[in-house]
Parts: structure tokens; sequence; C-alpha cells
């Protein structure tokens, strides 16, 4: 890792039943701490255009969730019980545990945010403050996807049968990846991303437990999360703790902040507050500034 992406943050390794799991963590060691959870396709790596900023106020974990990055990448259970948000939820507890924080704000883009508000839901008194950058709750996204079909075509295609995403992605990785990522950027490119960081994502593509990884990811999505969040909508289930939404103009929040907003509200956060962000699909590097700004005052609250 680049030694200039986490200035004067630490490496660690922590040993969990499904393998070591690697985090970096910077700031003052008694300052409140707050957890950033990467999404696909991407690792730790994403914050570190915010990360340092954040650690002028606060104990900042950039960890890389079960499958991405440097962590373990097991191949999971036939359910996709082991990628499900609900056990990589117990995970981060673990991890934050180990590393002297047993309760913490949390800040995910994309899957990070799905595992932050699952472990919001499973475990409140982990979770002091929530803030989900460009996501919409896994059953509303089922349900749209169901209404329009041609909605995130990704989501049903990772979803599908092993080994035939897998074997698709296998034939040219890279190039299959940054073709996603490029359609979810605002600017159709991959100017954004800074070169040391591309580098990291590219070299977790290339690695077959990893495509694997990921496609197992979106398969819990498909079965146990789907089938957390309608168990706990039934249960009229909510979290807690103060919830911020942050939503791309260019993806999640094309259609205005206001539907995407309405989704949290209606669901599991019905006093999420929002703020729609000029950018594409990933916030952290695309616009960093109104990000951190973004994050700085909902976490100074």
């Amino acid at each position: 890792m680049p030694a200039d992406l986490f200035p004067g943050f630490s490496a660690h390794w922590i040993d969990l039943p499904d393998g070591r799991f690697f985090a970096r963590a910077g700031g003052p060691e008694d300052a409140p701490a707050v957890l950033l959870l990467h999404g696909f396709p991407q690792s730790h790596a994403c914050w570190h255009r915010v990360a340092p900023a954040l650690a002028e106020t606060h104990r900042v974990v950039c960890l890389d969730l079960k499958g991405y990055g440097w962590s373990a990448a097991p191949a999971g259970d036939a359910a996709h019980h082991d990628y499900s948000k609900r056990r990589m939820g117990e995970e981060v507890v673990t991890v934050m545990e180990s590393l002297g924080h047993a309760r913490f704000a949390l800040v995910g883009h994309d899957r990070g945010g799905r595992v932050g508000y699952r472990l919001a839901l499973d475990a409140p008194g982990r979770i002091s403050r929530l803030a989900l950058l460009d996501i919409l709750p896994t059953v509303i996204q089922w349900r749209r996807m169901q209404e329009e079909p041609a909605l995130y075509p990704h989501w049903r295609f990772l979803a599908g049968p092993a080994p035939e995403p897998e074997r698709e992605i296998g034939r040219d990785p890279v190039a299959w990846y940054e073709a996603q990522v490029r359609g979810w950027t605002g600017d159709g490119s991959l100017d954004a991303f800074a070169p040391a960081a591309l580098d990291l994502y590219r070299q977790a593509w290339n690695v077959p437990e990893r495509i694997h990884a990921g496609c197992e990811d979106y398969r819990a999505g498909a079965g146990p999360d789907r089938e957390a969040d309608e168990a706990d909508l039934a249960a009229g289930h909510r979290i807690a703790c103060p919830v911020l939404v942050l939503v791309a103009d260019r993806f999640v929040g094309r259609n205005g902040l206001d539907p995407a907003l309405a989704a949290w509200t209606g669901t599991f956060a019905p006093q999420a507050t929002g703020a729609a962000i000029a950018s594409g699909h990933f916030l952290p590097e695309e616009n960093p500034a109104a990000t951190l700004e973004a994050l700085k005052r909902f976490l100074a609250g």
C-alpha cells in the first residue's frame, strides 16, 4: 500500500474465524471512533481522500470487508449466509472490538452501507451514527428491479448461480470491472480515481477467489439479506441512531434527493436526513470535498 494514501495511519491484521481481515486506523486514539466501509468492487482505499481529514477529530478505521481488498475471501456456504450482511456486520463488531471500540459511528458506501444498516438494525447499541452513501434499502432495490427489470442489471448478473458469472468475469476481469465502474461514474471515465488506488482495485479484480466473493456478496443480497429486510419490515423494526443519507445526483439520486430519502424514511429510518452530492456513484473519490463537508457536519452532531 503506498504510504501517501493514508499518511499517519497504522495497519492492522485481525484474525477471525473466516480468516485474516485488514484495516487501517488513524487519528487520536481517545477520539470518538468512526468506521468507514467501502462498496463493490473496491476496498478501504476508496476513503483515502476523506479519511485523513476525518482523523483530525475522530479515530478513523478503514476496513476491507470480507472478500475485498486484502481481507480473507472464503468460498462461502451454499445458502450464501457467509456473505450475508448480518454475518459481515458481526465481523465488523469483532474487528472494532479488537481495535478497542465497542460503540462507533459508521459510514458505509454501496455494499458497506448495507452492512452498516443491517448492523444498526441487529445491534442498535453498537452504532452511534450511521451515514449511508448512495444506496437504497436492499428490499426496495429488489422491488424496483421487479417493476423495472432493466434497472441495475449487474445485481441479477452477479447474483446468478455459480459458476456462470465468475466464468464470464474471469475471461478478462480488469476489463469487466472497469466497464462497470465507468458506467457508474459521473463522466463515464476512470479519471476520478487516484492511480495508486486504481492499482489496488485492479490487483484484487484479478484474483479468482475475490471474483467469486463479489458474486457471493450479491447472491446474499438476493437471498438472506432480502429476507432479513422483509422480516424487519414486517416486525416494524427501525434504526435507532441518527441516519444521514447521501445520494449522488448522477446515480441513485439522479431523480432528486426526495425519492431516495423517502425509501429510507418509509422503511428503516423514519428520522433520516439527506443531501444530494454532485457526483457519480463513487462520492468519496469523485467529490471528496462535498462528501467530507456533509460527513463532518453529521458526525459532529
